[in-house]
């Protein structure tokens, strides 16, 4: 396979550069780690703000370590950048990046709206590089094993795709970074809700199983955006997408579970289901006249997949193109009203993971969130008095499909261009 303009094909390992080695940058060095042990890379560069010491950096050398990503770009030559850093710094990363020719893994979310993420597009297109996007549900083999079972009528005609995400985050979460749970900051997007951020995997795997994953096949996004921590963003939330075939999915999430579980999404079909538990890789076959059926797939490494890449030898697995939809979703929720505080009555405090921490943990939200799954329907539809329209609100709700619809005002349509 010719892996096209800006691809490389190395006889030793890739040199490499990490932005952002802590928080979840921690798990994109071992990675790194392993795959240099492997002869697949070799880590020249840390970009941080403050350089790694000790064991942090044992078994990787000595890496150049710098605040700066371009001149460490520069420095050290490198023909790869993994990007692990805020949510708003993604496209003047990306598009630095791409402008000296060098191979890209970038976060998840690429972009806190629609207009970054063409960026990012046009820079990565223009300049010839390739650009993975850090969605690793989207490199299991699950994923296309789905939507086979879909395509040959295991559980008859597919009836839509919903997903559930019920986590748990304390009050020390929104307090890790100045960007965590905000919507904007010093006038920039972040856009760190439950499913842009935390639970974005529910949202993107959901549209994968579905095959609507670029920005056209999404046609309509309508949310709920709800708060119970004192933040400025969502932390329990539904999306309804309308595909471009008609199809229905929709998504519920929180980050205040009763008792937090494995995030999943489902294919409804007119004679079964499957469901998907996407972090482990599992699959369950539920069908009429048969007993259940569950298979645990393998997976392939993101990082590892753009190195085989770069050699020729795989095709990319979350190109941006790939992720539009997903970007429309984040779209759509980035022009939605702000999330409405729940009332103190639909929540209660209990103690968190650290000490002294408490966390927020909205009643029934457990059982909502899998219900949503179940019946592709919102919060309001499912009839939760905190979700109900706020007849104090001057802003009306919009018209919307049958189902998935909410009966709180959100966002319109994702057909609005970006602003």
């Amino acid at each position: 396979m010719n892996p096209g303009p800006g691809a490389v094909a190395p006889r030793t390992p890739l040199p490499l550069v990490l932005a952002g080695a802590r928080g979840h940058g921690r798990w994109h060095l071992e990675n790194i780690r392993r795959l240099q042990q492997a002869g697949r890379v070799r880590l020249v560069g840390i970009c941080e703000l403050d350089p790694l010491t000790g064991a942090e950096l044992e078994g990787l050398g000595e890496p150049a370590q710098s605040a700066d990503f371009a001149s460490l770009l520069d420095a050290t030559g490198a023909a790869v950048a993994v990007v692990c850093t805020p949510i708003p710094t993604h496209v003047d990363l990306a598009v630095a990046a791409a402008a000296r020719g060098v191979q890209l893994l970038l976060e998840k979310p690429p972009a806190p709206s629609y207009a970054d993420f063409l960026r990012i597009t046009e820079a990565v297109d223009a300049a010839g590089v390739a650009c993975q996007v850090g969605f690793q549900s989207l490199g299991s083999h699950a994923v296309p094993a789905v939507r086979a079972l879909v395509a040959d009528g295991v559980i008859g005609e597919p009836l839509g795709v919903g997903g559930a995400g019920a986590w748990a985050r304390d009050e020390a979460y929104y307090r890790r970074a100045p960007w965590a749970g905000r919507r904007r900051l010093d006038g920039v997007d972040v856009v760190d809700g439950v499913l842009t951020n935390p639970l974005a995997h529910a949202v993107a795997t959901a549209l994968a199983v579905d095959g609507s994953t670029r920005a056209e096949d999404v046609t309509r996004v309508d949310t709920e955006l709800f708060r119970a921590n004192a933040i400025e963003s969502d932390d329990t939330s539904f999306v309804g997408i309308t595909t471009a075939r008609g199809g229905r999915i929709g998504v519920a999430a929180t980050l205040c579970a009763e008792r937090p579980d494995e995030p999943y999404v489902i294919v409804h079909g007119t004679q079964g289901r499957v469901t998907f538990w996407y972090k482990q890789d599992r699959v369950l076959v539920q069908r009429a006249g048969r007993g259940p059926e569950e298979v645990l797939h393998g997976r392939t490494d993101l990082l590892e997949n753009l190195v085989d890449h770069l050699e020729g030898r795989a095709e990319l697995l979350v190109p941006p193109a790939s992720t539009g939809a997903f970007m429309k979703v984040v779209e759509s929720i980035r022009r939605a009203p702000d999330p409405r505080p729940l009332p103190v009555e639909a929540w209660r405090a209990v103690p968190g993971e650290h000490e002294g921490v408490r966390r927020r943990v909205v009643h029934g939200i457990d059982g909502l969130v899998a219900a949503s799954a179940d019946t592709l329907c919102g919060y309001a539809e499912l009839g939760t008095f905190w979700a109900l329209p706020d007849p104090a609100a001057d802003h009306p709700p919009a018209s919307r499909p049958a189902s998935p619809r909410t009966a709180d005002s959100r966002t319109p349509t994702a057909e609005t261009p970006p602003r």
